[in-house]
């Protein structure tokens, strides 16, 4: 029972949201270096903190086995939405047993420190306040719990019941930890056995996730890492949750955030693209982390949408934001009616959607589509200018479409909805480029892709003028997709740095150069990647025949006088 003098003591404990803010991979509580003083053993005693301090490629290697422990690495993929929360699950328990052996320190007695932190939490999720441990994890549902509990048939259920009372007693955790049933069953047999499921438990249990045993970016890693290899299993689903690391890097090096910035993705999947924009900017300024950019994203899927919030959760990023639901619909930021608006956006939405008619987009109560109405066949242009109304003035975007997506339309003299909303941007100058990319590198299709590239005010220098990047060269084969080269990202990012015309990789065309392509802005139009084949001219060629034919008669009446000769021929 949590006494009254514990709760008042918890109360008077309680640090502010300021002294909070490192989350759940910050320092625990009454303790200056981020390290554990101990971790709770089976019974709920204090025992020597695990030293073992794990690198990304141990990590990666122990993350996959235990992975592939279910049923193999071909169908590791399909048990991704078991695996993902049992890993963050781990996670936030062992960082748990961290805080509280340091709460038992700092209060000398291992009850006292439990009821203080129990009452506190019962007071936050009373009022609302911060509590003073971020995520709480009782003892009869934590990871010890789990991994003793054993398979006796009913581990799933338990396992379920778990993660269920975890999520009710940290709210930000409703709608992340709580989505999957380890008790599901199909055909009236369970999906993941006890058996299979206390296999992935145990290799989970070969080594800690706590403060000292890995920090944020390196788990953040093999997080990713573990996407990237469920990607590669699940072929075209996979890009509902995944970009390839590439792209993501190359796409976060174009827009290079600045300090004290927003970043928004209408259409999420597991927050790479995101996260990758702010990795690059921690890189670039490792003693401002401080002022990196705030993330925002929104994802319909919510499974794909627990992945995201789990990502960053993994990555320390807890001060992002995040919205389910259809972006189209209802967008998940900004009053009724009105757009929140961002310093850059960054997205690969669905390609060529065609859930949306023209009924929708007239009935538009958020002032998003006044640059044309798109076919019902293909919401990219939808997704556009959804993304350009969500810019702030002087914001930029990348947008991943089909290569289709810059030239449909163009050449013909049929009336089309998408030429005329790409020439609607083009005349008001909001297109800074497009990057066509190389094929084969994404996992829903071999096309190759390109990146449009938006800006809300361009500087004076880029006013009335387009880069075109042609990059198709740029990979290298890999299994089962291309990937895109450091060289080609390099190589691109310095392109759009310059803003000037380089042989075989890009052009900056004028907006009257844009007119008279009629508004096709595939570079592959205008950049020549390969030697052009050189053509004789056709005089020349039948000069040529000519003369041969003149040749092959001589060589004719030559022949004819030898076997005439010979008296070979009559």
């Amino acid at each position: 029972m949590i006494t009254g003098d514990a709760s008042q003591l918890a109360r008077r404990g309680r640090p502010t949201k300021k002294q909070n803010a490192g989350g759940l991979n910050g320092q625990p509580n009454g303790q200056s270096d981020g390290q554990s003083n101990g971790q709770l053993n089976g019974q709920n005693k204090l025992s020597p903190p695990g030293e073992e301090h794990l690198d990304i490629s141990a990590l990666e290697t122990w993350l996959w086995d235990a992975a592939c422990a279910i049923r193999g690495a071909t169908d590791a993929p399909k048990f991704k939405d078991f695996i993902l929360p049992l890993v963050f699950f781990k996670r936030l328990s062992d960082i748990f047993d961290d805080e509280f052996a340091a709460h038992v320190k700092e209060y000398g007695d291992e009850e006292l420190a439990r009821s203080i932190i129990e009452a506190d939490l019962a007071h936050a999720l009373k009022t609302g306040s911060t509590p003073i441990i971020r995520f709480y994890v009782p003892r009869d549902y934590n990871w010890k719990a789990v991994r003793n509990h054993g398979a006796d048939g009913r581990m799933g259920e338990f396992l379920t019941g778990a993660l269920r009372e975890v999520s009710r007693l940290n709210p930000d955790l409703q709608g992340v930890l709580d989505i999957k049933d380890y008790n599901e069953r199909q055909s009236g047999q369970r999906t993941l056995d006890d058996d299979r499921l206390a296999s992935l438990v145990e290799i989970l249990s070969r080594h800690r996730l706590g403060l000292k045993n890995t920090e944020p970016d390196i788990l953040g890693r093999a997080y990713e890492y573990l996407l990237r290899k469920f990607a590669e299993g699940q072929g075209q689903s996979a890009g509902e949750f995944y970009t390839p690391k590439e792209v993501g890097d190359l796409i976060a090096e174009l827009i290079d955030p600045a300090p004290f910035t927003t970043i928004y993705d209408p259409a999420c999947g597991s927050g790479g693209l995101l996260i990758k924009a702010r990795l690059l900017y921690e890189r670039r300024h490792p003693e401002e982390k401080s002022k990196s950019p705030r993330l925002w994203g929104q994802e319909l899927n919510p499974v794909t949408f627990a992945m995201a919030k789990m990502n960053m959760f993994l990555h320390d990023y807890t001060d992002s934001s995040f919205a389910i639901g259809d972006t189209f619909r209802r967008p998940g930021f900004g009053p009724e009616g009105s757009l929140f608006q961002f310093d850059y956006v960054v997205a690969n939405p669905m390609w060529n959607q065609d859930n949306y008619d023209e009924a929708f987009y007239d009935n538009d109560s958020y002032n998003r589509f006044n640059f044309g109405i798109p076919p019902k066949s293909s919401a990219d242009w939808g997704w556009v200018q959804h993304m350009f109304a969500s810019l702030k003035e002087g914001g930029r975007a990348a947008v991943v479409l089909d290569t289709g997506a810059v030239s449909r339309g163009s050449g013909s003299r049929s009336a089309n909805k998408e030429k005329g909303i790409r020439q609607a941007f083009v005349e008001a100058d909001a297109v800074e480029g497009v990057v066509l990319l190389p094929d084969n590198l994404f996992y829903n299709t071999t096309a190759p892709g390109i990146i449009l590239l938006l800006r809300k005010g361009k500087p004076e220098e880029r006013k009335g003028q387009i880069l075109l990047v042609n990059a198709t060269n740029y990979f290298v084969k890999e299994k089962p997709k291309n990937a895109l080269t450091e060289e080609g990202i390099k190589a691109v990012t310095d392109a759009y740095r310059k803003w000037e015309t380089q042989e075989k990789l890009c052009r900056v065309i004028t907006l009257e150069e844009a007119r008279e392509a009629d508004f096709n802005l595939s570079p592959s139009q205008f950049v020549e990647v390969n030697e052009r084949e050189k053509h004789r001219p056709m005089a020349e060629i039948l000069r040529d025949l000519e003369a041969a034919r003149v040749e092959r008669e001589r060589a004719d009446e030559e022949l004819d006088k030898v076997l005439r000769k010979l008296e070979l021929k009559q």
